[in-house]
Order: C-alpha cells, then sequence, then structure tokens
C-alpha cells in the first residue's frame, strides 16, 4: 500500500512550529542556539524545512524553548484553550480526570440501570465462546462488537480494513460503542483484542460496562486459535508465537484495566464458563446495590 505522507510538507510544516515557537519566547536564533548548544545554521535549515531531523537534537530545542516536544509537531493542538486544559489535566486529581474523561466522552455518570458486562482479552481467549454460554444461562443479549460493526456498514471486518485501514475501523468501533452503550436491557458484549489500543474507545469502555479481562497462557490462546482455524496474523512458525507474547506483554498493562479477570488457563470450557458466569454475577450485583 502507497503511503500518502508528504515527508518534505511535514518537514516545513516542523520548521514553521519551531519558529513560531522561539518567536513566541523574544528567542533570537542567536540566543536559541546558545541555550541548546546547537548551531544558527542548524537551526536555520531546519527551520526552512530542510534536511532530517533528530528526535535528540529536536529534544534540546524545545528543553531550551522550555517547550514539551509534542509542542513542535506539526498538528499538534496550539490554541491556548487546549493548552490550558492540558496543563490543568498534569496538576488535576484521579477524581478530577474521571470526571473530565466522562464529560469528554459522552459516558454516563454511572453504568446504565440494567447490567452491562464487557468481555477484553487477546483473540483466543474464549470472550466469543464463553460470553455466548454466560449469555444464554443468565438470559441476557449477548453482542460481539465486530458484528455490531458489520451489521451497520454492511461490510465485512476484512473489507474495513483493507477498504478504510486501521484508523478508519477504530472510528466505526467507536460509534458502534457508542450504539451499544445507549441500547437497554442487561447486555454481555465480546470486544476485539485491540480495543485497548484506542484510548478513546477504551475508556468509553472502561466508564459504561463492568469490564472482564479473559486471559490465558499464550500458548493456550494460540492453540485455540488454530483451532478455529484463525490464523491472522499469524503462521505456524515460532515467530507467531514471538509476536502473540510480544502483543500480550504490550496489552497486559491495558487489560489490566478491566474491573475483573478471570484465568482460564487449564480449564475446561465448561469449567471456563462457570468461572466467568461467578465473576458475571458479581458484576451485576454490584450494580443492583449502587
Amino acid at each position: 500500500m502507497t503511503s500518502d505522507f508528504d515527508e518534505q510538507a511535514f518537514l516545513v510544516e516542523l520548521g514553521q512550529k519551531v519558529r513560531n515557537l522561539r518567536a513566541l519566547r523574544g528567542m533570537s536564533r542567536k540566543t536559541l542556539a546558545g541555550v541548546s548548544g546547537l548551531s544558527e545554521r542548524y537551526i536555520a535549515q531546519m527551520e526552512s524545512g530542510q534536511g532530517n531531523v533528530s528526535i535528540l537534537l529536536m529534544l534540546r530545542l524545545t528543553r531550551a524553548m522550555g517547550v514539551r516536544l509534542d509542542d513542535a509537531l506539526p498538528n499538534s493542538q496550539d490554541h491556548a484553550d487546549w493548552l490550558l486544559i492540558r496543563d490543568l489535566l498534569q496538576r488535576a486529581t484521579p477524581s478530577q480526570v474521571a470526571a473530565t474523561k466522562r464529560l469528554l466522552s459522552g459516558a454516563s455518570e454511572s453504568t446504565a440501570a440494567a447490567p452491562r458486562v464487557a468481555l477484553i482479552g487477546l483473540r483466543g481467549s474464549g470472550k466469543s465462546t464463553l460470553g455466548r454460554m454466560v449469555a444464554d444461562q443468565l438470559g441476557w443479549q449477548f453482542l460481539e462488537l465486530n458484528r455490531e460493526i458489520e451489521r451497520e456498514t454492511g461490510i465485512a471486518i476484512a473489507e474495513i480494513f483493507a477498504i478504510y485501514g486501521q484508523e478508519g475501523y477504530r472510528r466505526l468501533e467507536q460509534t458502534a460503542l457508542q450504539h451499544l452503550i445507549e441500547r437497554p436491557g442487561p447486555l454481555l458484549l465480546a470486544t476485539a483484542g485491540g480495543i485497548v489500543a484506542e484510548p478513546v474507545t477504551f475508556d468509553l469502555l472502561l466508564g459504561s460496562f463492568h469490564t472482564i479481562w479473559l486471559r490465558a497462557q499464550p500458548e493456550e490462546h494460540m492453540q485455540r486459535v488454530r483451532e478455529q482455524g484463525d490464523m491472522r496474523p499469524m503462521g505456524g512458525e515460532q515467530s507467531a508465537m514471538d509476536d502473540l507474547k510480544a502483543i500480550l506483554l504490550s496489552r497486559t498493562p491495558l487489560y489490566a484495566r478491566a474491573d475483573r479477570d478471570v484465568d482460564t488457563s487449564g480449564l475446561t470450557v465448561d469449567e471456563a464458563a462457570a468461572a466467568l458466569l461467578k465473576t458475571v454475577r458479581e458484576c451485576a450485583a454490584i450494580e443492583a446495590v449502587g
């Protein structure tokens, strides 16, 4: 796939941002060169969009100007309200941050009156199989977020990725989730494994559902995926297992943000369903008390 990214346009915009930041602070190139330890020639070339820019040299420049590195990047927000909000959030208490996220994401102050539980975890964790079994026992509605995306768009997930790419899929995922939040009645939702990679969507999920992380050992994830006949993006070699372990390692801190977790390692399907059923009932009891 050919990228539409224009490197030269990026460098020109980057140079303009640095020049504007320098001017805003009343610093000449000579002054900035003296504080940063970089040459005036280099700063002049960079501000005119010429040549490659080292991330370490950019860090020296921004520190010399007393700004954050991301403030100098193209497409970063630089209007006064955004900068004020960002600085206020850095000093906010956890409860203030939580209230702000609920307000900006559109999530309700508390979860819906009816129990709402979402399952997160890697492919092969049993979200669909176990989720459907538990929902049947409880008499709840069971939905898969990807199937809802397909239903709303009329396009298969694979085609969505092919046509719109990862970014387009994430937008559709967030929209479908927002629609599900408005749906009445008890609901058990199975999400895609990568939902945790999109901060806004994941926070919306955490703020609107009780969340349960279904986890297992990497070898079990791999075996279950193979048994399902779904090998994307895995192959049959050791590199596939290495990739899976790397994905799990990177996502573990995010999955760990769930309200509860159920470890299905070494369990039969019925045993894992029983463990999940117990945890879902505990979440429903919390909701009833609340």
